[in-house]
């Protein structure tokens, strides 16, 4: 067991600039740990993630520095949550969401594996 400096690992990664939902987001995210059969993860970025779910387990979501806007989609609509520095959140298992941050965010955290993307513009309509 050993305790992590958040700040030191975030050096090691890629400030992801002008993210777009098919952007690569490799080197952009430390793995900071494990939590059960979750990673734990710290990385940031300015722009919009693309949508995402966790079959297996909730999500953690703790904005260390910055802001986003997190949407989740829920089965009646959508839930807007704006979150910033010192915020967090848990997204429900299965439930897709995304991130948009014009002027950047700070993200760390716990996922649960798997991780399934989508591109479509809701992805609760495909098959």
């Amino acid at each position: 067991m050993e305790a992590v400096n958040i700040e030191a690992a975030l050096k090691g990664v890629r400030f992801l600039r002008g993210r777009r939902p098919e952007s690569d987001t490799s080197g952009a995210f430390a793995e900071l740990g494990r939590l059960g059969e979750a990673g734990i993860f710290a990385g940031g970025f300015a722009g919009e993630s693309a949508w995402e779910r966790h079959r297996s387990g909730d999500e953690l979501v703790h904005v260390l520095g910055g802001a986003a806007t997190l949407t989740i989609l829920d089965p009646g609509g959508e839930e807007i949550l704006e979150m910033g520095a010192g915020t967090l959140a848990v997204v429900p298992r299965g439930r897709w969401h995304r991130f948009h941050a014009p002027e950047g965010v700070t993200l760390m955290t716990v996922t649960p594996p798997p991780t399934d993307h989508s591109l479509a513009a809701d992805p609760r309509e495909e098959g």
